[in-house]
C-alpha cells in the first residue's frame, strides 16, 4: 500500500504526497487519520490512492511511482491459490518479509504509522486487520493456483515440470516453467491462452491436452465465455508466476 508516511509522526494522504493532487491539494486540508475502522473505509483512504479500489494498482497516485504498484487482487493466486493472511498483516505491520505480488521498498512501514495515528496500539492492529479483510475480499473466487491444481497438475505436476499422467501421454508435456526463458525472456501469454482454449491445441502434446475453454464455457454457471476467458486468464497469470528466471 503505497500510500504516504512523511515519518512515524506525520502522515498525508496518499494523494497529496505523491503530488497527485496538485495545487489543489496543497490549499486543501486533509486530514492525517480516519475514525472508521471499517475494512472497506480503510482501505480506501491508506491504500486505494496508489492500489486502487479494485487493487490492481491503478490508483490515481500509481502513475507517479518509480515502479507500478502491485496487483493486490493476485495475491491468493500467486501464493499457490491460498490467501496469505498472517503474511499479509505482517507485511503491512512492517515485521514480514516481502510476500509474492506485494509491495515494494516504497511502500510505508504501516505498523509505526498506524500507532501514531490512531493513538493506542489496539486500535492500530483493528486498523490492519481491517485492511487484510479488505484485500481477502479482492481476490477472486476463480484464481489460477486453484485451477492448476484442479486441471493441469495431474499431467504437468505441481511445479508444472511433470506429473503422474505425463508418462501415458504420446509426448512428454512441456516444462511450463521454461516458457519465458525458451521465448527470449518473454512471457508468451496471448500463445499460453490460445493453447489453453484450445485454438491452438495441435502444438500441445499432439492434441492430448483437452481443450478446456470448451470446458471452462459448460462449467459456468452462466455458460458465458466471458466467465471461460477469465479462468483462462486466471491459469496464464499462474504460469508466468511460476517461469524459471537466468541466473543472474
Amino acid at each position: 500500500m503505497v500510500v504516504a508516511i512523511a515519518s512515524v509522526g506525520g502522515a498525508r494522504s496518499g494523494a497529496e504526497a505523491f503530488g497527485g493532487g496538485g495545487q489543489a491539494a496543497r490549499q486543501e486540508s486533509r486530514p492525517l487519520a480516519i475514525d472508521s475502522l471499517g475494512a472497506t473505509d480503510s482501505y480506501v483512504f491508506y491504500c486505494a490512492p496508489c492500489h486502487g479500489r479494485s487493487g490492481k494498482g491503478d490508483g490515481p497516485v500509481a502513475p507517479s511511482l518509480r515502479s507500478r504498484p502491485a496487483d493486490l487482487s493476485t495475491l491468493a493466486e500467486r501464493n499457490g491459490g491460498t490467501f496469505p493472511r498472517e503474511r499479509v498483516a505482517a507485511y503491512i505491520t512492517g515485521i514480514g518479509r516481502p510476500i509474492t505480488a506485494h509491495g515494494t521498498s516504497e511502500m510505508p512501514v504501516w505498523g509505526p504509522a498506524f500507532r501514531a495515528l490512531d493513538a493506542t496500539d489496539r486500535r492500530a492492529a483493528v486498523r490492519v486487520s481491517a485492511i487484510v479483510d479488505h484485500l481477502e475480499s479482492l481476490q477472486p473466487s476463480d484464481n489460477g493456483a486453484v485451477l492448476y491444481r484442479e486441471h493441469c497438475a495431474r499431467c504437468h505436476g505441481a511445479s508444472g515440470r511433470g506429473g503422474a499422467s505425463a508418462v501415458n501421454s504420446r509426448k512428454a508435456p512441456p516444462d511450463l516453467t521454461k516458457y519465458a526463458m525458451r521465448n527470449g525472456g518473454i512471457f508468451p501469454s496471448e500463445h499460453l491462452a490460445q493453447i489453453i482454449e484450445g485454438r491452438d491445441a495441435p502444438s500441445h502434446i499432439d492434441g492430448g491436452m483437452p481443450v478446456w475453454g470448451d470446458t471452462f464455457r459448460r462449467a459456468a454457471t452462466d455458460a458465458s465465455r466471458e466467465k471461460a476467458q477469465a479462468r483462462i486468464e486466471a491459469l496464464v497469470r499462474f504460469l508466468q508466476s511460476i517461469q524459471e528466471r537466468p541466473a543472474e
